[in-house]
């Protein structure tokens, strides 16, 4: 049995007009409107992360070389999740823009990818990877950084880091990139039961987000020949200089 689900938003209801719309939009609760407007999946009270997925994703754009970028990371043998953020340290706002989501793959392919996005940057991994097997038994994190990857092991105190995510996603200081599909999935499951406990299910890249977040802005770092793109990529030249310092 196979089952198809058809998603539909106000745009495609041709009888509102673009005043009714607004007059609408106004009167819907802000943790309301993605699921109103766009039919979006919203879980009310039990949401980990009751923020409008309108307020934090944006559209990709090319990040100043000057940025400092990194990873989080959680690993499984049934999914492996890295996300990687650029932090703009003037605005305090952190871009996630890239992600890594696959299962049932070895060490070597999941390192591959993550060295195509620069292996010059650090990452912040699931400190439970040091005694979990992905296959007979392998320390993952030795494994990984044997692979090439820089890694640290991350603060895991699950409620202070939800807590340090939720108060980036609520003031505007965490944004994702809308090309972030699998990221966008979870995010809009990301729950608790009734209970108050998170449901450890399809939460691997808010685990990693998490990871990143806590323990892996202080590992961001810019690009090694950072400072040769930047003089490469203007004409115009001042004495100021934003890699000063990093």
């Amino acid at each position: 049995m196979s089952k198809l689900v058809v998603g539909a938003t106000w745009d495609d209801v041709p009888h509102l007009t673009a005043e009714q719309k607004a007059e609408l939009w106004a009167s819907i609760p802000p943790y309301q409107r993605d699921a109103r407007s766009k039919g979006i999946p919203q879980l009310g009270s039990g949401a980990i992360f009751p923020v409008p997925e309108s307020d934090i994703v944006c559209e990709p754009f090319d990040m100043p070389v000057y940025w400092v970028r990194g990873y989080g990371m959680d690993v499984g043998w049934n999914r492996t999740a890295v996300v990687w953020g650029a932090h703009d340290r003037d605005t305090d706002v952190v871009y996630l823009w890239s992600e890594h989501y696959r299962g049932q793959a070895e060490p070597s392919i999941h390192a591959a990818a993550i060295r195509a996005r620069g292996d010059w940057m650090h990452g912040a991994i699931d400190p439970a990877s040091r005694g979990r097997g992905q296959k007979d038994g392998e320390q993952l994190m030795e494994n990984y950084i044997e692979l090439g990857l820089s890694l640290s092991k991350a603060e895991n105190g699950v409620e202070a880091g939800l807590f340090d995510v939720w108060q980036r996603l609520s003031t505007g200081r965490l944004k994702v990139f809308k090309t972030l599909q699998n990221w966008l999935a979870e995010y809009r499951l990301y729950r608790r039961d009734d209970k108050g406990a998170v449901v450890k299910t399809n939460d691997h890249l808010m685990d990693a987000t998490r990871y990143f977040v806590v323990s892996g802005l202080q590992l961001c770092t810019v690009a090694p020949d950072a400072g040769q793109r930047l003089v490469r990529g203007s004409q115009h030249q001042s004495e100021y200089n934003p890699l000063e310092g990093l």
